[in-house]
């Protein structure tokens, strides 16, 4: 087998799509996984040059195919995770039952690395099912293969994110803004490009069998980065602190008639708990893998979309 080959599960994603490029430019060859080629093959084949990516279609809950793609594997690298459930997808078996799969079956075909994306502030979270599961797939992982390395990001945000651009969007239509608990939960944003250089760096040197807080330069409140969102767009709006009961109300009503909810009831409990390193395990920093682009510029670089004036928002700005 080449040097140098990555299984990847979780290709189409924001960071998948961004780690691709990373790999490819740096001679990886990548094989990426998808249950529907046809959907999101025409993405991810723009992601590398011909010969660097090859795309697999497969259904990632047949055990006998998992192993058929992970038999003949040198590093595999699992990036599958969902933020809210519906009925073909639910915490459990996304984040417990396939990673214990993909787990499972590096350690019986000894695979020299595997690196298994969680998530970050879900320790405390014991109301949570989304972090429950989380932790739930840690352990499965942990027990199937110790040499597994499990990266656990705090929020991770780019152009392509579901978060960011989301709020951009919202804050662009409504006068006003509810947060809740006041917005102080803490959060230590990651730019994709940073999180992936971590991923990249930690296949080089072969860092393996330990927890990893993946965590951008600065921590901020979910407040501060409401504001800093209204800044990057040219927004002035209101942000009033809601009381919960209505933030559930408003929660459940999102889940039942939106496919993509804005809000669950379990990300409003998750928005109780820091999203930060609390000293349990080390961050990337110990490991000399710093992450150095700052949310402030970063998201400024593609808040013109936003603004009123659009893509020449920069350009007018140069004229006054």
């Amino acid at each position: 087998m080449k040097e140098k080959e990555i299984l990847l599960f979780g290709a189409s994603g924001q960071i998948g799509r961004n780690l691709i490029r990373k790999l490819a430019k740096r001679n990886y060859k990548v094989t990426a996984v998808t249950r529907n080629y046809h959907q999101k093959a025409y993405i991810l084949k723009t992601q590398a040059n011909p010969g660097y990516l090859e795309i697999k279609e497969a259904n990632i809950f047949k055990k006998e195919v998992l192993e058929d793609l992970i038999r003949n594997s040198e590093i595999c690298i699992n990036l599958i995770g969902i933020l809210y459930e519906n009925k073909k997808n639910t915490f459990n078996s996304i984040h417990c039952t396939l990673p214990s799969f993909i787990s499972e079956l590096c350690s019986k075909h000894k695979v020299k690395q595997f690196i298994h994306l969680s998530a970050l502030g879900i320790d405390e979270a014991h109301d949570s099912e989304y972090a429950k599961s989380k932790l739930e797939g840690e352990k499965l992982i942990k027990k199937n293969f110790e040499n597994s390395l499990i990266l656990r990001p705090s929020l991770v945000y780019s152009v392509d994110d579901n978060f960011t651009t989301r709020f951009m969007s919202i804050l662009s239509l409504l006068p006003i803004f509810p947060i809740y608990y006041s917005g102080k939960t803490k959060f230590a944003p990651i730019h994709v490009s940073d999180l992936v250089d971590i991923i990249v760096g930690c296949l080089e040197n072969e860092i393996n069998s330990t927890v990893i807080d993946c965590v951008g330069p600065d921590i901020i409140t979910f407040k501060d980065i409401i504001k800093k969102l209204l800044k990057a767009i040219e927004k002035k709006r209101l942000i009033i602190p809601m009381p919960l009961s209505l933030g559930k109300i408003t929660a459940s009503i999102f889940e039942t008639f939106m496919s993509k909810p804005l809000l669950t009831l379990d990300q409003l409990k998750l928005l109780k708990y820091d999203n930060i390193n609390k000293g349990n395990n080390k961050t990337n920093f110990d490991f000399n893998l710093e992450s150095k682009l700052k949310f402030d510029t970063e998201i400024e670089k593609y808040a013109y979309m936003w603004k009123e004036s659009g893509q020449f928002s920069q350009n007018l700005n140069k004229i006054k």
